[in-house]
């Protein structure tokens, strides 16, 4: 009894430590992949995409959102969506393209 009690114990600890190694693995990829990945000027970006826009608020939250998600914004004021599929790729509920 005693001895089942002392494996159970230690494979509970070998398991706690094993987690805590794939987490300390895992946060340090993640930091490094963030590192290498360079973040646009959102604002800027969709500032420029937006200007020619009737509705240049809504255009302006709509780009910023998908900015956000995607990290890229197609040139020039409109079209050009095949140079950033991600934000090409993202439709509302109604099925309707998301981004500007």
């Amino acid at each position: 009894m005693a001895f089942s009690k002392l494996l159970a114990a230690s494979l509970l600890a070998s398991l706690l430590f094993l987690h805590l190694v794939h987490a300390a693995h895992q946060s340090e990829y993640t930091e490094a992949e963030g590192s290498l990945l360079q973040k646009i000027d959102c604002n800027g970006s969709c500032v420029a995409r937006c200007r020619l826009s009737s509705r240049p608020k809504l255009c302006k939250r709509a780009c910023g959102t998908c900015c956000r998600r995607c990290n890229c914004v197609p040139p020039g004021t409109a079209g050009n969506q095949e140079k950033c599929p991600c934000y090409a790729s993202l439709t509302t509920h109604g099925g309707k393209r998301k981004c500007p």
